[in-house]
């Protein structure tokens, strides 16, 4: 058999699988030569194994010249060869065993489902907004005395407005010298610090990058979330790149405690969607692609997803990033006191809250509440244990924050307390929370 000819650019070089020692004309070709009045003056197209001991080898087109042809045909036979031809291939291609026949099918592109188009659109729409952060710490070396910066921890954000604004949790920057943020582009800014509330985990950070890098988050509503509904986490899980974690609303109204104060934070969502470190401060979206809470903390022993992650509704976290961008800071009214762990409340078969200091300059202080002291002989003399606020019955801590954060700076309260062996009931004047640094 003559060389295979690959350099014709008329006719092209095609490839299949067929049995061994199989030598048939393509009838396909065939047909469109037998269609040209020169036929016989124009080469043949030949079927013809690579090799005979593979046991699927592959046929190729040849064209040898018609003089050294020897399947060199009449005229008047060539509409009978080509009909045989057709017929002995079509036959060959239908007795083919499963591996040959397989090869002619061709897989379709994957397409994807309705819900993972949507889920794949989401994530492109917002990871743009989403940002990481690094939190550098001082350090000196014990040798040298040299000082230089360290990363002494990282967590995610998202851009808030086009004016720079990032939000993140407070916990993410606690302790930071210095802190950096990268955009979506990989370009990375010096951040400064515009505010934070540490009662409530939330920091507002600033950086001084072109508006046209800055995609800021859509907002969306947490007062109507169901358990059940579908909830996507974009974040910087171990200092990966943007990263999508998906899961449902698990539980609503939940309360858990802030990392810097131990105040609890109220009503905050509960999800299944894998929340590790890293992903602290990023958002947390409903399946429109809107925030509706800020990813910020997970139960867990070992310190990675256990399928309990906590995220703090954007409702409350709108109010925060306000006051934090015009005033720097949060004015949350106090009554101005220390009160004792409630658990020692409970050893004197108690409810309420004990009062173990009140500052004379403070609400409460103003007011005449008593705090917990020690006698001249040494004696503990138990001060005041407020046991409703307004009317609202106090049976810990976490209660008396509950009713406060429904207050404003200003209004009056009315603190019914225990004292000695009777109930007195005093009005209170909140003040603003002092300034923190």
């Amino acid at each position: 058999m003559a060389a295979i000819s690959t350099t014709s650019s008329l006719i092209p070089t095609f490839i299949i699988p067929h049995r061994p020692k199989t030598l048939l004309p393509h009838p396909t070709c065939l047909k469109l030569l037998h269609k040209n009045p020169n036929f016989p003056k124009l080469p043949f197209l030949f079927l013809h194994s690579n090799s005979s001991s593979s046991r699927n080898p592959l046929l190729f087109f040849h064209s040898p010249l018609c003089k050294t042809n020897p399947f060199s045909f009449s005229p008047c036979l060539d509409s009978i060869f080509v009909f045989c031809a057709s017929l002995a291939l079509s036959f060959s291609l239908f007795v083919a065993d499963v591996d040959s026949a397989s090869a002619f099918a061709v897989t379709a592109p994957r397409k994807l489902q309705s819900d993972e188009v949507a889920t794949v659109r989401l994530f492109q729409e917002n990871t743009p907004s989403v940002v990481y952060i690094t939190n550098l710490a001082v350090r000196q070396d014990a040798f040298t005395l040299d000082v230089f910066e360290v990363p002494q921890g990282s967590g995610s954000g998202f851009v808030w407005d086009k004016d720079g604004h990032i939000v993140t949790n407070y916990h993410v920057i606690r302790g930071a010298s210095d802190l950096r943020v990268a955009l979506a582009d990989q370009s990375t800014y010096d951040a400064e610090v515009v505010g934070f509330d540490q009662d409530k985990d939330v920091a507002v950070l600033h950086v001084d990058a072109p508006k046209d890098k800055l995609r800021p988050i859509p907002i969306g509503v947490s007062a109507d979330l169901l358990v059940g509904q579908k909830v996507y986490a974009i974040g910087n899980p171990f200092g990966l790149d943007h990263t999508l974690t998906t899961g449902v609303i698990s539980g609503l109204r939940r309360e858990i405690s802030s990392a810097a104060t131990g105040r609890p934070i109220q009503d905050v969502i509960q999800t299944d969607a894998a929340i590790n470190p890293g992903n602290s401060g990023g958002p947390l979206l409903d399946s429109s692609g809107n925030l509706i809470g800020i990813n910020t903390a997970i139960y867990s022993p070992s310190g990675a997803s256990s399928g309990v992650g906590f995220s703090i509704p954007v409702d409350t976290v709108g109010g925060i990033v306000d006051q934090l961008v015009r005033f720097g800071k949060v004015t949350r009214p106090v009554l101005g006191i220390k009160f004792a762990p409630d658990q020692s409340v409970e050893q004197l078969g108690l409810s309420g809250v004990l009062v173990l200091d009140a500052p004379a300059n403070g609400p409460a202080g103003k007011a005449g509440l008593r705090p917990t002291k020690r006698d001249t002989f040494g004696r503990l003399i138990l001060g005041d244990i407020i046991t409703s606020v307004n009317g609202k019955k106090v049976n810990n801590g976490s209660d008396l924050y509950r009713i406060l954060d429904q207050c404003k700076v200003g209004d009056t309260v009315i603190v019914e307390v225990l004292r000695d062996d009777h109930k007195e009931k005093l009005p209170v004047v909140l003040e603003p929370k002092p300034d923190e640094t």
